[in-house]
């Protein structure tokens, strides 16, 4: 084909996907990676795309289209790849019939994250060799080629892309597919079963390999040195490669496409053509920790942060000692994290804080509760943990500790990994309350589709798990659904719940009013009505604000029509005038 254009480097990996001639794969939505399947849609008539109800499973089903002998591919954020590490170090004594390449998007500055790990690290101990593309052209084609590794070698991959790298662009040339015959199936007990004598004779084989990957890593293309001023050298690779070619234009460099194994041949002949190494990586000192055992002497970590994204200006700073004169950037007025208008979750922890209750938190746009004005969510750490972790607390503190406290969760999250929690507080007697927020979508991702939405990843009908059927399936007797902008049945729901002693459930089933594309409601406020109670103020809707009198206004640019501030409006100040449509 020949033509080139403009890609986000998610996009391009999709593209490279295509063009490597992959047939499945599958994936939890997780920024910074979530696009790569939504753009994958685009290419269905050659490759089956999914969404999996988490990380774990969306592995285990790449590695299964990967004996069957096609190339296939699973994508997620870091945090995700913890979940699928049960699979993950399995697979690395495993091996691959048919190409297999994992995607994991790292997040340096938490952008959208609960830590900042590096998955080079992970990857180390499960001894998985890790490419990373520096901008969208090599991140379709470092895709392609590790595709060819994998086989040729007999290693899944993994992918290592960053929120940079997947959110900028870049020009990129497109090519034809590559139709890969499929591989032939062949029984093999001792490569597929993971028994402990076979895992045994694995183990030394995948260190052959690795062996045999590391040498060849010194002559890959992947990895390349440019020589110009000798003074300075730098050993580099991904999205830093960029800042160092925009602060140390006539440094050496050493770029390493492939970060592991490390090729320790290439790098000992870079470093014998200059005078001083520098190690410029973001995050852990993953390679400047090898090549300083090697006996190699490199300025890292003691000038440059572990934390956050670097920046041309940074490495100005550490590397030149240049005092930087910037004038100091415009100032835009503080803007906090907030629920959109009409959000859902803003009716429930409402009703929460009205109660004076705590909430064990989990991962979703309801991590906002836990900011003012609501201030409603305790606990937040991973998917699926606030069901746990109240079960814990019961545990630890007894059953009416945990009287006025109740778990929160999505409906995404709660398929997550949400399950298993709610069914260990069932088999360990418990009586926690859980509070499944059901949106009908995977919001803060930007609404995919889930096992419960009745939609596929390619908008196919499909059956929709039934969330409160599969709760009494469990053998929980106290499930209610509720409508959440009900206040008043919520908060007689929850007080009655949390009184019980046994499981309950919860399910606030109303969706995601971004969704709804059909026009809302108008409401206006009466300010001669107003008393300035600053009730309708309370669950910090932004369409709210108060005029300089002290009166209420509604911004109706903003305003979903949700009718909480209404409910909440004793005196009939605020007034539907139109209804929705």
């Amino acid at each position: 084909m020949g033509e080139k254009v403009i890609m986000l480097g998610n996009e391009a990996i999709a593209r490279g996907a295509y063009e490597a001639g992959v047939k499945v794969s599958s994936a939890y939505p997780g920024t910074p990676s979530t696009e790569i399947s939504e753009y994958l849609v685009q290419y269905k008539k050659d490759v089956y795309e999914e969404w999996a109800p988490n990380e774990k499973v969306a592995v285990e089903v790449a590695v299964g289209a990967s004996i069957s002998g096609v190339r296939s591919m699973a994508c997620m954020k870091h945090v995700g790849l913890n979940v699928a590490a049960d699979p993950l170090y399995s697979v690395s004594y495993m091996g691959v019939n048919g190409g297999l390449v994992l995607v994991v998007a790292d997040d340096p500055g938490l952008y959208s994250s609960q830590n900042e790990q590096d998955t080079r690290m992970v990857a180390r101990a499960a001894q998985i060799p890790v490419i990373e593309p520096s901008d969208s052209a090599e991140a379709k084609d470092f895709f392609k080629e590790a595709f060819a590794l994998s086989e040729k070698y007999d290693r899944p991959f993994i992918f290592r892309t960053t929120t940079r790298l997947a959110h900028s662009q870049g020009l990129v040339e497109l090519k034809e597919r590559e139709e890969i015959a499929d591989r032939p199936y062949e029984k093999q007990i001792q490569k597929n079963v993971m028994m402990p004598g076979n895992a045994k004779l694995r183990h030394i084989e995948i260190e052959k390999r690795n062996l045999e990957l590391a040498e060849a890593a010194n002559t890959l293309a992947i990895n390349k040195m440019e020589i110009n001023d000798t003074k300075i050298g730098v050993i580099t690779s991904g999205i830093p490669y960029q800042y160092v070619k925009e602060a140390l234009p006539q440094a050496s460099v050493l770029k390493l496409g492939m970060v592991n194994p490390l090729p320790r041949k290439l790098i000992e002949e870079f470093v014998s053509k200059v005078e001083t190494v520098y190690i410029v990586e973001e995050l852990d000192p993953v390679i400047e920790e090898q090549v300083k055992s090697w006996g190699i002497k490199a300025i890292g970590k003691e000038i440059f942060t572990v934390q956050g994204e670097y920046s041309a200006n940074m490495l100005r700073r550490a590397i030149l000692k240049e005092e930087l004169d910037l004038e100091k950037p415009a100032q835009a007025p503080g803007r906090p994290p907030i629920l959109c208008p009409g959000c859902p979750h803003r009716s429930a922890f409402y009703v929460l804080k009205k109660l004076k209750m705590h909430a064990a938190g989990d991962i979703g746009c309801y991590t906002l509760g836990a900011v003012p004005p609501l201030s409603v969510i305790d606990t937040t750490m991973c998917m699926g943990s606030s069901i746990s972790m109240l079960h814990g607390m019961e545990k630890a503190k007894g059953k009416e500790y945990i009287k006025n406290w109740v778990a929160v969760i999505g409906d995404s999250t709660f398929l997550h990994t949400g399950v298993n929690s709610l069914m260990n507080m069932v088999y360990n007697k418990a009586t926690g309350t859980v509070m499944i927020l059901d949106n009908s979508t995977t919001g803060m991702t930007g609404h995919q589709d889930h096992a419960a939405t009745g939609k596929t990843l390619q908008q196919e009908p499909t059956y929709a798990i039934d969330i409160a059927g599969l709760c009494r399936a469990m053998g929980i007797k106290n499930v209610v659904e509720v409508n959440v902008f009900d206040i008043a049945l919520l908060e007689k729901t929850i007080k009655e719940e949390v009184a019980k002693d046994e499981v309950s459930v919860i399910i606030t089933k109303t969706p995601c009013v971004l969704l709804d594309k059909s026009k809302k409601p108008l409401y206006i406020a009466h300010e001669d009505k107003c008393k300035k109670c600053g009730m309708c103020m309370k669950p910090g809707c932004p369409a709210m604000t108060k005029n300089p009198d002290g009166t209420i206004r509604i911004d109706d640019t903003m305003c979903t029509g949700c009718g909480l501030c209404e409910s909440l409006c004793k005196f009939g100040a605020i007034e539907m005038v139109k209804a929705g449509e």
